[in-house]
């Protein structure tokens, strides 16, 4: 990677282009010297940070939503260095900007994991996170670790460089070159990289600054990333020299006063615990909410980092449903990173942990607990058509139907990238309870890593869920206690259970009148209708008593049997007898079965599954509007019945004043 010298306000700093890729060996220019010479020469304001330690720096401005503003541009660009070429400039400012892709801090935190996932094919067995405290100002700080194959310093820059990446293969997370950058300007304004490695026989480690309180602070117009690099394979460390020794003494400089650490000792010691590969992250300078404190929260929980909730301190009492609600894991990974990390990757790892704040996190795929659950193929349409079948898991969770949670996990390459997506809107009552897990491979994510680009292929697996989503619900949910109409059965294969005859007053405690009710002639009182059953079709409104209930016919069918009985319309079920006139209502006759086999003939499985959701949603709606009408009722017999108290209240005082006036 090509290095040159910048002009820059700090003399002799390193600066990384953004474009540039060679492939010049580690050492290859300069001469390499000892460190302890190197350090002899240094001039004699380098010895300050040995004498006194410096308070650390910070931006005025410690919100990362603000940081970016008031940021002088200047009008001018720094001219390039004589015998190289011109190349486009990345302002310091693009730091921040294109870190706000990252609307969550915990997407930030999962890209720094991919890192380390992606490590274990070179043999890493662990990832730590943990908080520590900067010496220089007893702040916080956020540290990432792992034990994998580490970067050389040709691996360093490339890690430095924007947009790129050398992750390729199908079993690796990252893919853009980005990630790095945004997830730790996203977290903080700050991030110093401590890496070990071996390559070809040579042992190797570095470290690298990426401050854009350095950058602001120092008005440059260019990323500037200082970088030191020091082979370890011989007993005595040396440093390697690339351009001049001055070049890595400035280097070294501009790190001990930007860094958390303000001696060499202090900087070294940091390669301790990482051993022979490895790499650390250290993430300071944290970013702060609007109300002035850490977006972070490293107090609630010793073995947890937390975002701060959202109402949690407003005094309010909740509801115990909201608590239930939020007792769920579908809740707890917006806020907690333990709960978070726990569901981050669908195949649970056999020889690497994710250690959080000293303790281990566990896998948990909510899939293992899903109950009643099925395994659905969904084969994408795509042009080439190499894409195998997807399964879906699909079924309730334990806590159904107390609990209304719903929604699909939807991961990429082993990654979670939509948790609890709700294909069904919200305010739905069907698929409460429903929950499915699925490796969408064949989608993209989005640079982020949080969401899906909604391509064409994205449109048809979302409509895909929502069918799902219906037939399962509608299959299973009467198992859990959910109330829902089912399809109507062919009248062929139902097995009508008869229908007994209703008592005098079995929905109307009125008396019933001595007419005719049917065929069967006159009765009594005590006498039970007759109801001739050969005729389905309805009654005739002079043919049924003025106060006997409107019946209908019900038909409940899961695809093998059915069962017919006989029920009150909506307005009776709970009526109390104040009205006794009304009409019949008669409901449209079902399809014989011949007419069935004639509507089926022609129609692949698609489409009748496509007609059964149609007749689903409508009887959805239908019920919606039952359920409306009842309360209509309810509400209008509660009006009369309050109507009917202040009458007799006045009734009372009627009364009352006539005789007042009879006294008189």
């Amino acid at each position: 990677m090509m290095l040159r010298k910048s002009k820059s306000a700090v003399a002799d700093v390193i600066q990384l282009d953004s474009d540039s890729d060679s492939d010049d060996g580690v050492g290859g220019r300069g001469a390499s010297r000892s460190m302890a010479s190197l350090m002899e020469n240094r001039k004699a304001p380098s010895t300050i940070a040995h004498a006194t330690v410096a308070p650390r720096e910070t931006l005025e401005c410690r919100s990362f939503w603000k940081a970016g503003e008031n940021f002088v541009i200047p009008t001018g660009v720094t001219p390039t260095a004589p015998g190289m070429l011109e190349h486009a400039r990345v302002h310091p400012k693009f730091l921040h900007s294109n870190a706000t892709s990252h609307k969550w801090a915990f997407g930030a935190i999962a890209e720094l994991l991919d890192n380390a996932v992606d490590e274990i094919q070179n043999g890493a067995t662990f990832v730590k996170i943990d908080k520590i405290d900067i010496a220089k100002d007893n702040s916080p700080a956020l540290v990432f670790q792992d034990d994998g194959a580490g970067m050389d310093p040709d691996g360093l820059r490339k890690c430095m460089s924007l947009g790129y990446s050398s992750k390729k293969s199908n079993t690796t997370i990252g893919q853009y070159g980005n990630g790095f950058k945004t997830s730790t300007m996203r977290l903080g304004a700050d991030a110093i990289v401590f890496s070990r490695s071996t390559r070809g026989g040579k042992s190797t480690q570095s470290v690298g600054l990426l401050s854009y309180t350095f950058l602001r602070k120092t008005g440059q117009d260019d990323v500037i990333v200082p970088m030191i690099d020091t082979d370890i394979s011989k007993e005595r460390p040396e440093p390697i020299i690339y351009g001049s020794p001055e070049d890595w003494v400035a280097n070294l400089e501009i790190l001990l006063k930007w860094s958390p650490f303000s001696t060499e000792a202090e900087l070294w010691q940091q390669f301790e615990d990482i051993g022979t590969h490895g790499t650390k992250v250290i993430i300071y300078n944290l970013w702060l909410n609007d109300e002035g404190i850490y977006e972070l929260s490293f107090d609630d929980d010793d073995e947890d980092i937390r975002l701060r909730e959202e109402g949690v301190h407003d005094g309010k009492r909740l509801h115990h449903k909201v608590l239930e609600q939020r007792s769920h894991i579908s809740y707890h990974l917006r806020y907690s990173l333990r709960a978070y990390a726990s569901t981050l990757y669908l195949k649970k790892f056999n020889n690497f942990k994710i250690i959080l704040r000293r303790t281990p996190v566990e896998q948990f795929n909510i899939a293992d607990e899903l109950r009643v659950s099925e395994i659905i193929k969904y084969k994408p349409h795509t042009a080439t058509n190499d894409q195998a079948p997807t399964e879906i898991k699909v079924g309730f969770i334990k806590e159904a139907p107390k609990l209304a949670v719903c929604g699909f996990n939807v991961y990429h390459k082993n990654r979670l990238i939509r948790p609890f997506w709700m294909v069904i809107p919200i305010g739905e009552r069907i698929g409460n309870g429903v929950v499915g897990v699925l490796e969408a491979n064949f989608i993209e994510p989005a640079h982020d890593k949080q969401d899906f680009e909604r391509s064409s292929l994205f449109l048809r697996l979302e409509a895909r869920l929502k069918k799902i989503v219906h037939s399962y619900w509608y299959a299973h949910c009467h198992i859990f206690g959910y109330k829902t109409y089912k399809t109507l059965a062919d009248k062929s294969k139902r097995v009508a259970i008869p229908d007994q005859p209703p008592t005098a007053n079995a929905f109307n405690p009125l008396p019933l009148p001595n007419d005719k009710i049917s065929q069967g002639g006159p009765r009594t009182r005590d006498q039970p209708p007759t109801v001739n059953t050969s005729n389905p079709l309805p009654l005739p409104s002079d043919r049924i008593s003025q106060g006997g209930p409107i019946i209908r016919e019900i038909n409940l069918s899961n695809g093998t049997s059915s069962h017919t009985f006989a029920v009150a319309a909506p307005h009776l079920r709970k009526y109390t007898g104040l009205r006794s006139n009304f009409q019949p209502v008669q409901l449209n006759p079902q399809p014989t079965a011949t007419d069935v086999e004639i509507n089926l003939v022609g129609k692949s499985a698609d489409e009748i599954s496509e007609e059964n959701l149609q007749l689903f949603m409508s009887c959805e709606e239908y019920a919606r509007k039952e359920t409306e009408l009842e309360h209509t009722v309810s509400n209008l017999e509660k009006e009369l019945e309050e109507n009917k108290r202040k009458c007799a209240r006045l009734a009372l005082l009627v009364d009352a004043r006539k005789r007042e006036m009879q006294q008189v």
